[in-house]
């Protein structure tokens, strides 16, 4: 099954880029996910790897999750190692002056599931879709909100203006 889902973020995309590579941020963001720990000494870039759960329904489903590509600042994607077979991707593009549109992409199956696999996959597609739709909108808020929180400069300028 695949998914996809954008948003148009108020931000220019390195910015968007330098929060999201940082994978400790994710936390922050990705909607339904219960774990997301490095596995590993490598904390983010090519090659960098997370356990990841995220509930479904009353399951939890993920496992081992490796990043594959890592085009600063443009994508990145990851693949499954271990657990439910997965592929995802985070793509930024400029969307206008200051803005990025950001896409996540998501491919997700059960190997060898047959019939009860297919029906898992599409039983599973709304809640998933609506984890999508959820994390790209807390992302956009989150990128936005710290786009308006003036710097140090900004600050004391204003105060003491």
């Amino acid at each position: 099954m695949r998914l996809s889902e954008s948003v148009i973020v108020a931000a220019p995309k390195g910015a968007v880029w330098e929060y999201l590579a940082d994978l400790d941020n994710y936390l922050e963001f990705l909607s339904g996910i219960t774990r997301w720990e490095r596995d590993g000494e490598q904390a983010s870039g090519l090659g960098a790897r997370r356990r990841m759960l995220i509930r479904v329904g009353s399951a939890e489903v993920g496992g081992l999750i490796e990043i594959v590509e890592w085009d600063a600042p443009n994508d990145l994607a990851w693949s499954s190692v271990t657990g439910v077979d997965q592929r995802g991707r985070l793509r930024l593009r400029d969307a206008g002056p200051a803005s990025t549109r950001v896409e996540m992409r998501f491919q997700y199956g059960v190997a060898g599931g047959g019939l009860a696999g297919w029906i898992s996959e599409h039983v599973s597609a709304p809640t998933l879709r609506r984890h999508l739709r959820d994390s790209l909108r807390g992302l956009k808020q989150i990128i936005e909100r710290r786009q308006a929180v003036p710097g140090p400069a900004a600050g004391s300028a204003a105060a003491g203006g």
